[in-house]
């Protein structure tokens, strides 16, 4: 278990380097003279020292001595193992120093990073208010993540809770990778589990184990990946307390990087509270919760299930999270939409647009964005373009003219990636024909029809 401070004796040169207790992070490329991050959480600096270069080979054998440190101690100190060792790269724990070490192939050259923590703040010392207080007392009840900027002091908040519950009686477990928390003795840390001893580990199996230790809490250190999302959502149903510390640049953010891989009806279940942390202090907190209602700008025949996030602790509702057709909006408590998608009026033009171009053409139509008023952009395969412009833009000039309004066409693979749809990435074979036939001629017949059936109900 990795302690404050604590740590089995280095090499000399790298002693040295730590000998400024103001260094969190110590940079070493071959080649390169050192560089280092130091300062308080709330005012880092990245510092190039005075030294001479470090050639290759004395990062080498700086690497091969720490990992020679772990060897003599990792039977008498729970904190010195090597958590990742693949082909080019290694991560060792020694301490509470975090060591990374990469070579060729997978870098261009010899490198070295040691992080250590800089300090270790009791929840006290967050002079957090009584209501936040209150919340994280009962955050065995929730799912929540921490959110913050690498190196904002998010993993450091997590500590302080799981410390601060662990207090207070509750039984604290946690899933981390690389294992670096500075927890108490009793907490016990789970890497990813692996099936056998040449299989990789996997956050799932760790997540079957704990559902029989019957912990109280749990502290999920990183929650990155769609597994990692998944297993969050799956412990959360299960019943258990979690906490999962993941990256993100606001609060909404961190909501955003939960949809799409859970279940938006279950989204409000799984996770309750955002807790933002920037330069090592709590900078916003959010809450969700799921109601019915007419998203806000609609109209009340188009009510649904919305999740509403609110701002804590005056319950503020920021901004509704809601499915129209396929898509997931987000839209602001006055009605615009993040991201520049457009206002919901526009959501549900695009939507009715989608669906008229799809059945107008027989072509798969993946996303309509207005910019306004009189202009849209419409979003299909690349071998479905030239279907939708026709013969010298013959076809997108009848659109125009039906529909009143500008119309661009561009390639589905010019979407962020979070409107790309999902079944691209796993679409057969026979899916691809088809939309290769529609891209070719079969969308005249199509749009003849379109036009038949039109003069026949006129």
């Amino acid at each position: 278990m990795a302690k404050f401070g604590d740590r089995p004796p280095l090499p000399a040169n790298l002693e040295g380097l730590l000998a400024d207790e103001s260094i969190s992070t110590i940079f070493l490329k071959s080649e390169c003279p050192p560089r280092v991050k130091r300062g308080h959480i709330t005012e880092l600096e990245v510092v190039e020292l005075d030294d001479e270069p470090w050639a290759g080979s004395m990062i080498q054998e700086l690497a091969e001595a720490l990992e020679m440190t772990v060897e003599q101690h990792n039977e008498a100190r729970s904190d010195c193992f090597v958590e990742i060792d693949r082909h080019g790269c290694k991560v060792m724990q020694i301490g509470d120093l975090r060591v990374t070490a990469s070579w060729p192939p997978f870098s261009d050259g010899w490198e070295i990073i040691v992080v250590r923590p800089v300090a270790q703040p009791s929840l006290e010392e967050y002079d957090l208010d009584d209501k936040l207080l209150q919340l994280i007392a009962d955050l065995q009840n929730q799912g929540t993540l921490v959110s913050g900027m690498p190196g904002s002091g998010k993993s450091t908040l997590a500590s302080a809770i799981a410390r601060w519950l662990d207090g207070k009686g509750a039984v604290v477990k946690t899933m981390e990778s690389p294992r670096d928390l500075q927890l108490p003795q009793r907490v016990t840390q789970y890497a990813p589990l692996a099936e056998n001893e040449h299989s990789r580990g996997s956050m799932e199996l760790t997540a079957d184990i704990l559902f029989l230790a019957r912990p109280d809490f749990i502290v999920f250190d990183e929650v990155r990946k769609t597994p990692d999302f998944e297993v969050f959502g799956d412990c959360r149903l299960a019943g258990l307390g979690l906490l999962g510390v993941t990256h993100s640049a606001s609060a909404l953010e961190a909501i955003q990087r939960m949809i799409g891989r859970v279940e938006l009806g279950i989204l409000a279940q799984i996770l309750t509270t955002v807790i933002h942390v920037e330069k090592g202090s709590v900078a916003e907190v959010l809450q969700l919760a799921m109601t019915v209602k007419a998203p806000k700008g609609m109209q009340a025949d188009l009510a649904r299930p919305v999740i509403q996030v609110k701002r804590f602790p005056d319950g503020k509702v920021l901004n509704e999270i809601f499915s129209f057709g396929e898509q997931i909006c987000i839209v602001d408590a006055e009605g615009e939409s993040e991201g520049d998608e457009g206002t919901p009026a526009q959501l549900l033009a695009a939507a009715q647009l989608k669906s008229s171009i799809s059945a107008d053409l027989g072509i798969r139509v993946h996303h309509v964005k207005f910019g306004g008023d009189a202009h849209a952009e419409i979003f299909v395969d690349e071998s479905a373009i030239g279907a939708v412009v026709g013969p010298s833009g013959s076809t997108i000039k009848e659109l125009e003219k039906e529909y009143g309004i500008k119309l661009r066409v561009q390639s589905s693979r010019d979407l962020p990636r979070g409107f790309r749809p999902p079944e691209d990435k796993f679409r057969s074979s026979y899916d691809s024909q088809l939309d290769r036939s529609m891209g070719g001629r079969s969308w005249e017949d199509s749009r003849g029809k379109s036009k038949r059936r039109k003069r026949r109900r006129r």
